[in-house]
């Protein structure tokens, strides 16, 4: 078998700046003047509780939310714009992974650049295929999603990203529903994918092994609010009790949280 995986993806990098980005959902403030900067060709993730407005921040530098006010900027150029996806090659890792599952593995990969019109089949095989091998897949590539576990199959839904030779790659929630050893997995699949491209990587998860394994830089987001951005080293130090709490929780048995969600609601 040919070996494409020595042959990397190439393109441009691309940073991303929030400006003091606001959403709101009828009355609902979902993100409240959010404003950060994700350097070029970093791994940059945003943790945070449930709830606390994560994934919309995603969907907004994806252009798949208009902003109440502030803006998104890939380079210079706005991300609710339509004409941006021409511009900058944006690949979006789904929670789920959102595969077809009436297509093989490599039918799922080979759909863009066949319905784009990028190459022909000889060009759309090597594309499939060294991604495939950059993610240790080639043998999945016959089966259908129904057939391959929840690792497999969040691995070629990373390795279709791939194909589209992104330069702003975006995860959402990349190790949920998998258990330790391959959320490790997933983690270094992530940070590896500098090797083989030029990618700036924005990865949106509550895994705190994750964040603190691979990130150049990560945020805490927290009611819709930053509360602190700053390298991992930073964030095993911290003395800001909510942010100590949220990535080192305790089980209090005698003082279990879960009642102090019902006062909540009185």
């Amino acid at each position: 078998m040919a070996d494409y995986s020595a042959t990397p993806f190439v393109g441009k990098t691309f940073g991303v700046t929030l400006d003091k980005l606001n959403k709101s959902f009828d009355r609902l403030a979902v993100l409240k003047n959010v404003s950060l900067e994700v350097r070029p060709g970093e791994i940059f993730v945003i943790m945070g509780p449930s709830g606390s407005g994560k994934s919309v921040l995603l969907k907004h530098v994806a252009g798949l939310e208009q902003p109440t006010s502030g803006r998104v900027l890939i380079g210079d150029h706005d991300a609710s714009d339509p004409k941006t996806r021409e511009r900058v090659h944006l690949a979006l890792v789904f929670q789920a992974g959102a595969l077809f599952n009436s297509l093989t593995a490599y039918d799922n990969l080979a759909l863009y650049p066949r319905e784009h019109r990028l190459c022909n089949e000889a060009g759309i095989r090597e594309r499939v295929m060294r991604a495939l091998q950059i993610l240790s897949l080639e043998k999945a590539a016959d089966k259908f999603p129904g057939e391959l576990s929840g690792g497999m199959r969040k691995r070629v839904a990373i390795a279709r990203a791939l194909v589209m030779e992104p330069e702003l790659l975006l995860y959402d929630e990349p190790t949920s529903e998998l258990d330790p050893v391959m959320s490790a997995t997933i983690a270094e699949i992530i940070a590896t994918m500098r090797d083989h491209t030029a990618v700036t990587s924005i990865v949106v998860s509550h895994d705190r092994d994750l964040a603190l394994g691979i990130a150049d830089r990560m945020a805490v987001l927290m009611d819709g609010r930053i509360r602190a951005i700053g390298k991992p080293a930073e964030f095993r130090q911290t003395t800001d009790p909510a942010i100590a709490n949220f990535l080192n929780p305790t089980i209090d048995l005698k003082h279990p949280r879960f009642r102090q969600l019902e006062n909540d609601y009185e």
